[in-house]
Parts: structure tokens; sequence; C-alpha cells
């Protein structure tokens, strides 16, 4: 078992090189449930209102899920996305930092089915909310 220390270091070495090193995304705790991020709202991740992508939004949604199911997955497993749904609530604007944070609601053999939360940290409003669905694969 990792320390929380431990759990967000193995998950920010696992992101270089990939979409969650791009987007900026920054793991920021591991609980007994989940993982919390944050990503900026930038030249990254904004459309041309200078408001956050919505595809942005779910890209950060499948990188928590995927982080987080990771870490409940058993040395031999791997898990892979099946299934994501989004409903964006209200906007994020450029210069401001989002948070997501990740929680797993059902840890099956062959599932998982995690929620994930999107807030700006500047006011603190839902932006989005997105359930992902991952099969858990064997190496």
């Amino acid at each position: 078992m990792r320390t929380k220390e431990e759990a967000i270091a193995f998950l920010t070495e696992r992101g270089k090189g990939t979409l969650i090193e791009h987007l900026g995304i920054v793991f920021t705790d591991v609980t007994e449930d989940g993982v919390v991020a944050t990503m900026p709202v930038d030249k990254r991740t904004r459309q041309v209102l200078g408001i956050l992508n919505g595809g942005a939004s779910l890209a950060l949604a499948e990188c928590l899920a995927g982080s987080t199911s990771v870490l409940f997955c058993a040395d031999d497993e791997f898990p892979v996305g099946m299934q994501v749904s989004g409903s964006h609530v209200a906007p994020a604007f450029e210069g401001d930092v989002v948070e997501g944070v990740c929680t797993i609601l059902h840890r099956g053999k062959a599932t998982h089915l995690l929620n994930i939360d999107i807030r700006s940290k500047n006011t603190g409003k839902l932006i989005s909310t997105s359930r992902v669905q991952n099969f858990i694969k064997k190496k």
C-alpha cells in the first residue's frame, strides 16, 4: 500500500509525456476512495471565447478516472475506459484553475464506476460533473 505522497508521486511520474502533462494537470491529493487534481484554464484548455473547453473538462475527468482506477487495480491489471458522460453546468474563465475530485462509486472485479466533479478554484462553483466506467483488464 502506497502512502498519499507516494501515490501522488506515482501518478505524476506516470503522467509525464501524456495528456496529463500537456494539459497542466497536477495531482494534489489521494483519498481512500479517489484522486484530486487541478488544471489551469489557459491557452491549452480554453475555447475561443476564453472559457474552459468542454472537451478539456472531459479529458480531466478521464485522466482522473483512469488514475483512480489504476490505484485500485492489482499489479496484473490495468483500466481501460469504456464509457464517459458529462454535464457542463457553468463556465470557468481563462486565468482560473479548476479542481477535479474523482470518487470511485463501484469497484467490481471487471469494472469500476467513477464520479468526477469539477469546480472553479476562484468561485467554488460546479463547472461540470462526469461519470466514467472503466473495464479492468488483465495484463
